[in-house]
């Protein structure tokens, strides 16, 4: 197990590695001080996140490894990196995953404090707004602005670079991405260079929860490693390949990296186009 020396907010805190894999194990309330950080001192990062669905995804897609190579931060988004690290003598905890269904309300707080814009890119058309009322309704004042995630992302198409002018055009100090794994990474990766926003998220489905679109499982399932079993329950056309199927090819490059035999590893050819 490596480890290197990370700024990370509330601590020196440093990085693990996993599978040759960085996940920096930051709380949530670390996310929301990076946060900070990144926008009084004028900088633009990227905030990502791994869980298993994500190290799937890494072996099988190369711009997904330059996205995760060009991150500042990626924080722990599933309680099965905190698992594996323990189990590989790493005493990772609870505290030491960030979620933004969980850091989002330490955000928003203080969002409306410090007056600053957001923008949620994802969702289908309609749902991301009716989850912004939400929001605006729960934290007054907060200045939140969506558009849905259906449009052309070729890096070229016209499209395209309208969604980055609208984003730049609102002067966002966070950026939230929200249209799937891969297609979000690969859509921050090619456009950051465009993007004026301090702080960069892929964020998943967290709109959709938001909403009331996606049935959110109780937070304490968490803690005991079975929320996706609820999860794979009430979605099980969207997510029987990611927790029945993808499991067992991360566990068998586990034990290829941790045996000597997968060090070299050849990624095969990407099965994610646009």
């Amino acid at each position: 197990m490596k480890t290197m020396r990370s700024e990370t907010p509330a601590q020196d805190t440093p990085s693990v590695w996993l599978m040759g894999l960085r996940v920096d194990p930051i709380s949530d309330s670390d996310v929301v001080h990076l946060v900070s950080k990144a926008i009084r001192s004028h900088k633009n990062c990227i905030i990502a996140n791994h869980n298993l669905h994500s190290i799937y995804l890494w072996y099988h897609e190369r711009r997904m490894r330059q996205f995760y190579d060009g991150a500042e931060y990626v924080h722990i988004d599933g309680m099965f990196l905190i698992l594996l690290a323990n189990m590989l003598g790493v005493p990772l905890k609870r505290e030491n995953r960030a979620t933004s269904l969980d850091f989002f309300p330490i955000l928003a707080p203080l969002a409306v404090k410090e007056n600053w814009r957001i923008f949620y890119l994802g969702s289908k058309p309609g749902v991301a707004a009716r989850a912004a009322a939400k929001l605006e309704a729960k934290y007054p004042g907060l200045q939140i602005r969506t558009r849905h995630g259906h449009f052309d992302a070729n890096l070229l198409a016209k499209q395209n670079r309208e969604v980055v002018e609208e984003i730049n055009a609102y002067a966002p100090h966070v950026l939230l991405v929200g249209m799937g794994m891969p297609r979000q990474e690969i859509w921050i990766l090619e456009n950051q260079k465009d993007l004026t926003a301090n702080v960069v998220f892929p964020a998943g489905a967290f709109m959709d929860y938001m909403a009331g679109e996606i049935p959110t499982a109780p937070r304490w399932l968490a803690s005991i490693y079975l929320e996706w079993m609820y999860r794979l329950f009430t979605e099980p056309t969207r997510l029987w390949h990611r927790y029945l199927v993808e499991p067992w090819f991360v566990a068998g490059q586990i034990a290829r990296y941790y045996t000597g035999f997968g060090r070299q590893y050849v990624a095969p050819q990407d099965t994610h186009n646009d």
